[in-house]
């Protein structure tokens, strides 16, 4: 039997039809919703105060301009983690490690920014692509290395959070297959192999929760250039 390591990214599908659709509404059904009792239960007060701590600090760079975000950007975060979280549970499918998903979210979002500053300002948003006090005979090429920096911005988003997923999904893989194959062999490695899995996973838990905020950072970065 060969065994092909990126079968795990594979869109699962039952009698021909894709599940992926399943695999990104699921989670929304994880969150607890409101209730009309003056005392919420702990989950529900932890997921406010998160909800809380994570708009403060995403809206602390923003002008008044970029508030009317704070829905979408702190509903991606929110959506983006638990993805992430739920693909490293066993038998679980992760929709981000599929490079068209993430750019099917970086692209609207990254041209939205775009089109509202040649919108409100367009003389400062065409302004980015030259640096001020450039020599003269710089300007063309400085011109065409911005442009092509600004273009590269929403591929830099999807390919991150692509890359970094996949990564460590694949080490956790190839881990615990040498695990599994030296437990037979030589138990003590393989407990050593095991423990090391374990810190992975712990790191891949971190590395899940924050390329979702470094995805949704950028994009109020981005966002803030062109309010």
């Amino acid at each position: 039997m060969v065994l092909n390591f990126f079968d795990q990214f594979e869109s699962p599908s039952l009698l021909g039809i894709p599940l992926v659709v399943l695999a990104l509404s699921l989670p929304l059904l994880l969150f607890p919703t409101p209730s009309p009792r003056w005392l919420n239960s702990r989950l529900l007060t932890l997921q406010n105060w998160f909800i809380n701590r994570f708009t403060q600090q995403l809206l602390l760079p923003l002008s008044l301009g970029g508030h009317k975000w704070a829905l979408l950007l702190t509903s991606l975060m929110l959506f983006l983690i638990t993805l992430n979280m739920l693909g490293l549970l066993p038998y679980t499918y992760t929709p981000t490690t599929q490079l068209s998903l993430n750019m099917g979210l970086a692209v609207p979002l990254w041209l939205a920014t775009v089109i509202i500053g040649l919108r409100n300002q367009p003389t400062i948003a065409l302004g980015h692509l030259l640096p001020e006090g450039t020599p003269a005979p710089l300007v063309p090429v400085l011109i065409v290395i911005e442009t092509i920096s600004l273009f590269i911005r929403p591929l830099a988003l999807g390919v991150r959070l692509t890359a970094n997923l996949t990564a460590g999904h694949l080490l956790i893989q190839l881990i615990a297959t040498a695990a599994f194959v030296l437990l037979p062999l030589m138990p003590t490695v393989a407990i050593l192999t095991s423990t090391v899995l374990l810190l992975l996973t712990l790191l891949e838990v971190g590395v899940a929760m924050i390329q979702a905020y470094v995805f949704v950072l950028l994009l109020s970065l981005y966002l803030q250039e062109n309010v």
